[in-house]
C-alpha cells in the first residue's frame, strides 16, 4: 500500500466523524437561531406598535389641551390626525398577538380608547357653543383619567412584550450555550483521537525525512557525493531515489561550472571597475555590500578600507539615506524632482556636484533584496550652467539700455513723425514698436529669472490675506474678462486663510496664471480662483475650462522657453518658470492637473501664517 493511501484511510475516518459532528452542531444552531429570530421579530413588532400608540395618545392629549386653551381648530386637527395613527398601530398590534394575555390587554385598550374618543367628541360639541367656557378642572375630572388609563394600557402592552422577548432571548442563550459546550466536548474528543493517530503516523513518516535533512545539510556544506538509503517502496522510497540522482547531477554541475562562475564574477568586477560613474549597493538594513572604485574616489573612501559601512557613514547628505530608507520601506523608489537629485560634497575648498539615482534590486519572486545608488559627476555641467546664467544676466542687463533707447526713439517717431509717413511705413514703425517692447519684456523676464535662481531677489515676507490677493487679481482682469464674456470668480474653503508670503511676488504668480488662462479660454468660459488649507500649507489654485494641456507637456511646462506646439503666442515661455522659482523661494511647490480638451488647474502651496 502506498503512503498516500495510508494517509487517506487514516484521516478519512477522522474527517468523516468531525464532519458529522460539525454538521449536527450547525444544524441545531441554525434551527435555534431561526426560532429566536422569529420570537424576537414578533415581539419587536408589538413593542413598536405600543411605542407609537403611546406617542399618538400623548399628541392627542396635547390637542385636547389646545382646545382647553381656546385653540379649538388646531386642537381638533391634531387630535384627529393622531387618532388615525393610534388606530393604525392598534390594528397592527391586534394582527400580531403571539403571547398569552396580550389579546385581553389589547381589548381593554381598545375599549378604553373608544370611551376616550367619545369624551373628546362630547367635549368639542359643548365647547363649540358661545355660552360654554372650558375650564381646566373639567380636563382633570373627565379627560385626564381616560388618557392615563389608555396610556398605561399601551405601556403595559409594551412591557409584556419586552418581558417575553427578554425571556425568550435568555432561554435561547441557555440552549445555545448547551449546544456549544456539547459540540466542544465532542470536537475535543475527536481532536484527541486525531492527535494520537497523527503522532503515530508522523513518526513513521519523519524517520526517513530525517535522513533527507542530514543529506541536505551535507550538500549545503559542499559534499555532493552524499547518498540516501532507500528503505521503503512507497513515495518516500521513490523520493530517496530521485534525491540521490539530484545529488549526482549537482556534483557533476559543480565540477563543470565552478570555473565559469569564477570567470563571470571576475568579468563583472572588471566592468564595474571601469565604469566612471559611482555605484554603491546597500542591503535592506542600509549596509554597504559593494562599492566600485569610482564611488570610492567620489566619496573619498580608501581603496583598502574593508570595515562594515552604513549609508550615513559614506554620505554627508542625510536626504539621500532617507530616500534609500523609503525605497526599502515602500519596495519602490519614490519620485524625486530633478532639482533635488543633486548632492554637493566639499573637498579641498572645492564644491563637487553629483547627480544620483536610486534603483531597487529584485530577488526571487520580485522581493526587494537591496538598493543601488548611482552617482554621476556633474560638476562641470553645474559650472557651465552657472556661467550660462551669468552670461544671460549680463547680456540681458547690457541689452536693457539700448532697447530702452530704441523704444523711446520709436515712440517719438510714432508720436511726431507718423502722420507724415505712408501707410506701409507706419505699419512697419508700429511693428518695430511692438517688437521692441516684446524684447524688453523678454529681457526683464530673463533678468527676473536669473535673480531668483541665483538667490539675489529680495523677499518681503508678511502675513497676507488670500481674499485680498484674489480681490486684487479680479480687479486687474475685470475688464479683460468682461470683453471676452469670461466668468472670473473666487472661492475660499473655510475661514479666509492667511499666508506668510511676499504679496507682490505671489500676486505676480496669480496674475501670470490668470493671464495664461484668459489667453486660451474661449468666449463664455469660466476661470475660478480657489484656496483651501491642508495641514500647515495653503493650496491656491487657478482652474479654467479651456483646452487643457497635453500629458506630454505637463512635466515640462515649468521649464524655460517651453511652449505647447501649435499654441505659441506672444509670450516668452518664461512665465511659468518664474512662477516656479518664486513659489520655491517661498518653500512651496507648484504643479498642473489637466484633462486634455476639458479643463486645466494650476496649484501651488504657501506656508500658512502662524
Amino acid at each position: 500500500m502506498t503512503l498516500k493511501k495510508k494517509i487517506y484511510i487514516g484521516y478519512g475516518v477522522v474527517f468523516a466523524l468531525m464532519g458529522f459532528v460539525i454538521a449536527w452542531a450547525v444544524s441545531n444552531l441554525v434551527s435555534l437561531g431561526k426560532a429566536t429570530d422569529a420570537i424576537l421579530s414578533e415581539n419587536y413588532r408589538s413593542i413598536l406598535a405600543a411605542e407609537n400608540m403611546v406617542d399618538a395618545i400623548e399628541r392627542q392629549d396635547s390637542g385636547i389641551l389646545l382646545v382647553f386653551l381656546g385653540d379649538m381648530e388646531n386642537g381638533i386637527v391634531q387630535f384627529r390626525e393622531n387618532e388615525a395613527i393610534f388606530l393604525e398601530w392598534m390594528a397592527r398590534a391586534k394582527d400580531n398577538i403571539t403571547i398569552p394575555g396580550e389579546s385581553k390587554l389589547i381589548q381593554a385598550i381598545e375599549s378604553d380608547y373608544a370611551i376616550y374618543r367619545r369624551a373628546f367628541s362630547l367635549l368639542t360639541d359643548m365647547g363649540g357653543t358661545a355660552e360654554r367656557t372650558l375650564q381646566t378642572g373639567d380636563y382633570q375630572k373627565t379627560i385626564y383619567p381616560l388618557f392615563t388609563k389608555v396610556r398605561e394600557g399601551c405601556i403595559g402592552l409594551r412591557r409584556l412584550n419586552e418581558e417575553t422577548m427578554y425571556a425568550a432571548g435568555a432561554e435561547a442563550g441557555r440552549v445555545a450555550r448547551r449546544a456549544i459546550w456539547s459540540t466542544v466536548l465532542v470536537a475535543a474528543t475527536a481532536l484527541i483521537l486525531v492527535l494520537m493517530f497523527s503522532m503515530f503516523l508522523a513518526e513513521r513518516i519523519v524517520r526517513p525525512i530525517r535522513h533527507f535533512m542530514e543529506a541536505s545539510r551535507r550538500i549545503s556544506a559542499g559534499d555532493y557525493a552524499v547518498q540516501v538509503s532507500v528503505e521503503t517502496r512507497d513515495e518516500l522510497g521513490e523520493l530517496a531515489g530521485e534525491f540521490n540522482r539530484m545529488a549526482r547531477q549537482l556534483d557533476h554541475y559543480h565540477q563543470m561550472n565552478i570555473d565559469e562562475i569564477i570567470s563571470e564574477k571576475n568579468k563583472g568586477e572588471a566592468i564595474l571597475s571601469s565604469i566612471e560613474d559611482g555605484l554603491v549597493t546597500f542591503d535592506t538594513r542600509l549596509k554597504v555590500t559593494a562599492i566600485n572604485p569610482a564611488a570610492r574616489r567620489m566619496l573619498d573612501l580608501g581603496f583598502a578600507e574593508r570595515a562594515e559601512l552604513c549609508c550615513r557613514d559614506i554620505l554627508s547628505d542625510p536626504n539621500v539615506c532617507d530616500l534609500i530608507q523609503k525605497t526599502v520601506a515602500a519596495d519602490i523608489p519614490p519620485e524625486v524632482p530633478d532639482e533635488r537629485r543633486i548632492i554637493t560634497v566639499t573637498r579641498d575648498d572645492n564644491a563637487l556636484h553629483y547627480l544620483f539615482s536610486v534603483t531597487a534590486i529584485r530577488g526571487p519572486e520580485h522581493h526587494l533584496s537591496g538598493v543601488v545608488l548611482l552617482l554621476r559627476d556633474v560638476t562641470r555641467l553645474k559650472e557651465v550652467e552657472r556661467l550660462k546664467d551669468e552670461f544671460v544676466m549680463a547680456a540681458s542687463h547690457e541689452l536693457r539700455t539700448p532697447l530702452t533707447s530704441l523704444g523711446m526713439s520709436v515712440d517719438l517717431l510714432l508720436e511726431h513723425a507718423a502722420d507724415g509717413l505712408a501707410e506701409k511705413d507706419r505699419e512697419l514703425l508700429q511693428a518695430a514698436h511692438e517688437e521692441v517692447y516684446r524684447m524688453k519684456a523678454l529681457v526683464n523676464d530673463l533678468l527676473d529669472l536669473s535673480r531668483i535662481e541665483a538667490g539675489r531677489i529680495e523677499m518681503e515676507f508678511e502675513n497676507v490675506s488670500i481674499s485680498t490677493l484674489f480681490d486684487h487679481v479680479q480687479a486687474v482682469f475685470k475688464s479683460q474678462a468682461e470683453i471676452k464674456a469670461i466668468s472670473l470668480t473666487s472661492a475660499v474653503t473655510g475661514d479666509p486663510p492667511r499666508v506668510r508670503a511676499d504679496a507682490n511676488k505671489i500676486t505676480w504668480v496669480l496674475t501670470n496664471l490668470v493671464s495664461n488662462a484668459l489667453r486660451y479660454v474661449g468666449k463664455g468660459g469660466h476661470i475660478e480662483l480657489m484656496a483651501c488649507r491642508i495641514g500647515p500649507h495653503i493650496h491656491l489654485s487657478v482652474r479654467d475650462n479651456g483646452p487643457g494641456i497635453p500629458p506630454e507637456y505637463q512635466s515640462r511646462i515649468f521649464q524655460k522657453f517651453v511652449q505647447i506646439k501649435g499654441r505659441e503666442g506672444t509670450g516668452s515661455g518664461l512665465g511659468l518658470a518664474i512662477c516656479k522659482e518664486i513659489v520655491r523661494a517661498h518653500g512651496g511647490a507648484i504643479w498642473v492637473e489637466s484633462s486634455p480638451g476639458e479643463n486645466c488647474t494650476f496649484t501651488f502651496t504657501l506656508p500658512a501664517a502662524q
